[in-house]
């Protein structure tokens, strides 16, 4: 398996440490009552989400790439219905992610990595 380049340690490490916090502020004051409101639910799916993204890159799963890459994406969108600060900053770090994550090394690490689970056999 190729050596994992630093900025995907990096970037692995912040998705994680971004579902782990997100998901402790969200539920922080989290009461249950009726109507029982659902936004928590999504919240912490997206927060789930991103922790996986990073467990997985750290793993080397090619496909915890690409979906860490729509998590962006999807903060993007939803910073559009925001001020335009945020979709600014959501926009550079999309920018940011893409470039460090399909860099030539970090692609090599990906395609090195697991594929369906199984380590990849070198010929």
């Amino acid at each position: 398996m190729n050596k994992r380049p630093i900025a995907v340690t990096v970037i692995a490490f912040v998705y994680i440490l971004t579902g782990v916090i997100g998901a402790t502020y969200h539920l922080r004051g989290f009461k249950l009552q009726l109507p029982f409101q659902y936004d928590i639910v999504w919240a912490e799916i997206t927060n789930l989400v991103a922790t996986l993204c990073g467990a997985y890159m750290l793993r080397g799963h090619n496909w915890a790439r690409w979906l860490a890459l729509a998590w962006i994406g999807f903060h993007v969108i939803l910073s559009a219905f925001h001020t335009l600060t945020e979709l600014a900053i959501h926009s550079l770090f999309f920018g940011i992610l893409a470039f460090l994550l399909f860099r030539p090394a970090s692609t090599r690490y990906f395609q090195g990595g697991k594929a369906g689970g199984e380590a990849k056999q070198p010929c």
